[in-house]
């Protein structure tokens, strides 16, 4: 996780987070992977939680990708670090569901837009256009790691809360307001 890593001091089950974001930089050093790369991580688990070499928290990541000068990208798009959803009624296992949204390429501002409806559904949106519904989250799966076992119990609906994270790039570009 970055430094400049931001979390919600109270946990939350049912809420609306509207974040205005854009790409205006980019460490030289980042990983390929982390290449305009922001996340809005709901139903959270609480960064106290984590211990010290755990990659990511184990969550419902809204991420936020900023396209190339080519090629398609979208954003809002669903990673899930140490969990599921299920969408269409079935169970998905997949690291990460793209939207399908357009790309957005530049250092143009997007509105990204999150609801979450406590354990039964979350809508991502962008630029007021829904682009991905996923339901019943739940801990389960990989993709993250040296997390605390106790913490991640297979198949458990998650409480929510709210961390945003930068991967390779300034946090300047940012700016959010939350409806809970």
């Amino acid at each position: 996780m970055n430094a400049s890593d931001i979390s919600s001091a109270k946990r939350l089950t049912q809420l609306y987070f509207a974040v205005e974001y854009r790409f205006v930089g980019q460490v030289p050093s980042g990983p390929g992977w982390a290449y305009r790369n922001s996340g809005i991580m709901v139903h959270c688990q609480p960064p106290a939680t984590m211990l010290k070499n755990q990659d990511f928290p184990i969550s419902i990541e809204v991420q936020l990708l900023g396209g190339d000068s080519t090629g398609e990208r979208t954003t809002c798009n669903l990673c899930t670090p140490g969990t599921n959803v299920v969408m269409k009624e079935k169970l998905v296992t997949a690291h990460c569901i793209n939207s399908n949204s357009k790309t957005y390429r530049g250092d143009q501002w997007v509105r990204a837009e999150v609801m979450v409806l406590g354990d039964s559904a979350i809508r991502h949106s962008v630029n007021g256009d829904t682009v991905l519904v996923d339901q019943k989250p739940q801990t389960g799966g990989g993709n993250v790691t040296f997390f605390d076992p106790a913490y991640k119990i297979e198949g458990q609906l998650l409480n929510s809360g709210i961390f945003l994270q930068s991967e390779s790039h300034p946090r300047s570009s940012v700016k959010s307001k939350s409806w809970i």
